[in-house]
């Protein structure tokens, strides 16, 4: 029930992410769409404006260019009329170097459109004529020939072209004028289609804003619901853990007195096995005599079987009967030592474990002087609230243990490192022994199962021992190991051991 609820939790979590995701991936492409249209809308707007600004540009080359051309002609006028005054003079020429400075501007601004071009050949063609005119008179008053300049003044039909002159200019100013309202609409349309972009953006995101705001308003709520659900479960969850707890309490108080029971029978017979054969022992060393008496006085009657029987087979039975009965013997007593621990009261202190790494190699050192052996503290060791003894017998395991397998091509290097975490504190201990087999990680926390090459003394208890004590410590143990690269176990302990642990 609490795992169907827990699965429905997290998959309602998967669907919210999913659509929360998909909401920001949609408002990430439209924002990202809103940004191109923008650019776009603005560089055509900034073209837009420029062209605009160009046809005003124009417009004001083609009424300076037309100013100074009234400009010269008034004051050609002027001068005809009253030609002893210099300032109608200065006044032409003033004009005149100005005008091809006009015309040229004119030119190069309306370059790219032919329709002007065409105007300002036509302009220009005038124009050479009207200067031609406009010099012959000017030169004609400044030599004295006032007469003569009003006479060709008065012929040459002036203006009738600077009508003409006039139109051309009307023509350009029109023009332009078009242009200038082709480039306005062409503005204005930019303008609206940034809005437009801008619009349809901000309600496209909205619409997203507002649809993730209901997508987490109704996460919430489900969110809420659902730890009511969680809290009445984790209620419900608390008293079936008492009582499971309970059930194994007692079931592992029947599997320590059923262990306890069977190894005191065990003992019995076995007893009365190793007693009767230390009698056979006494028996086969009075039997040996007898046939070596017999030998000496009446070979004759003593057979090669009963030899071989009397002095290698019966010796060899019974040794092998005794290798048997001892090994027994300290298996059952390895079986009652887990059973006494399992009954032990477990007692909390406050651990130094510095000093109890210090003292298990104290007691060590004359082993560690025969192997060369050596045992470092890495670091600080954490604060430990826990049982001194089932630490002290998990530490010793290891250390012993780490040293007993050694590499025979090296000496050993034992690290015993530490740290805590939260609520929590890990140990290690690490060597450079011949390692264990990946495959044999798990098998050698059983009982009676060991690894690799038996060439040192032992039943495979120990780390059984030991993680049955990191069980009952409420801790764990791990092994990280290959053959021939050393181990490293990692012990996992509550930084203070509870009354729940305890139990």
């Amino acid at each position: 029930m609490a795992g169907e609820q827990g699965q429905s939790f997290a998959a309602g979590e998967g669907r919210i992410g999913r659509v929360l995701i998909a909401f920001m991936a949609v408002g990430f492409l439209a924002l990202l769409a809103a940004g191109f249209a923008a650019a776009w809308v603005t560089g055509e707007l900034a073209k837009h404006s420029q062209a605009v600004s160009h046809t005003y540009e124009v417009e004001l080359a083609i009424a300076d260019t037309r100013r100074l051309i009234e400009q010269g002609e008034t004051a050609r006028r002027g001068y005809l009329l009253s030609p002893g005054t210099p300032r109608f003079l200065e006044a032409y020429n003033d004009a005149a170097k100005a005008l091809p400075r006009a015309e040229k501007k004119l030119r190069q601004l309306t370059y790219d459109n032919p329709r002007q071009q065409a105007h300002i050949r036509k302009l220009e063609q005038h124009l050479r004529e009207l200067q031609t005119l406009r010099g012959q008179s000017v030169e004609l008053i400044v030599a004295g020939k006032v007469g003569e300049a009003r006479e060709l003044f008065q012929t040459e039909m002036s203006s009738a072209r600077f009508r003409e002159v006039r139109a051309v200019f009307d023509q350009m100013t029109r023009e332009e004028r078009a242009l200038l309202a082709i480039r306005d609409a062409q503005q204005e349309r930019s303008i609206s289609l940034f809005y437009t972009v801008l619009v349809v953006a901000g309600l496209l995101l909205a619409a997203v804003a507002i649809s993730a705001l209901l997508v987490v308003v109704r996460y919430t709520g489900d969110l809420a619901q659902s730890r009511e659900q969680l809290q009445q479960l984790n209620e419900s969850l608390e008293a079936i853990v008492v009582d499971r707890t309970s059930d194994l309490s007692r079931a592992n108080d029947e599997i320590q007195r059923f262990a306890y029971i069977v190894s005191h029978d065990l003992r019995s017979p076995l007893v009365n096995v190793m007693g009767f054969t230390a009698e056979l022992e006494a028996a086969t060393a009075t039997l040996r005599e007898l046939v070596e008496q017999a030998e000496q006085d009446a070979p004759d009657i003593l057979t090669d079987d009963a030899r071989l029987a009397a002095q290698e087979d019966l010796p060899e039975a019974i040794g092998f009967i005794r290798t048997s009965t001892q090994k027994m013997d300290r298996l059952i007593n390895a079986i009652l030592a887990l059973s006494r621990q399992g009954r032990r009261v477990l007692a909390p202190e406050t651990l130094d474990l510095m000093r109890m790494v210090s003292q298990i190699r104290d007691s060590m050192a004359h082993r560690l002087d025969e192997t060369g052996a050596r045992i470092d503290v890495v670091g600080n060791l954490p604060a430990l609230v826990s049982d001194r003894v089932a630490i002290e017998q998990i530490l010793s395991n290891l250390i012993e243990n780490a040293v007993k397998y050694r590499h025979p091509d090296r000496p050993v290097e034992v690290q015993v490192s530490g740290a805590a975490g939260g609520d929590r504190v890990w140990i290690e201990v690490s060597d450079n022994g011949r390692g264990i087999d990946p495959r044999d990680h798990e098998r050698v926390f059983d009982l009676f199962r060991r690894s690799g090459t038996q060439d040192q003394p032992g039943e495979g208890i120990g780390l059984a021992h030991v993680r049955a004590l990191a069980y009952r410590l409420g801790g764990t143990i791990t092994l990280r190991s290959a053959l021939g690269e050393g181990a490293t176990f990692r012990l996992s302990l509550p930084s203070t051991l509870s009354l729940q642990e305890k139990s």
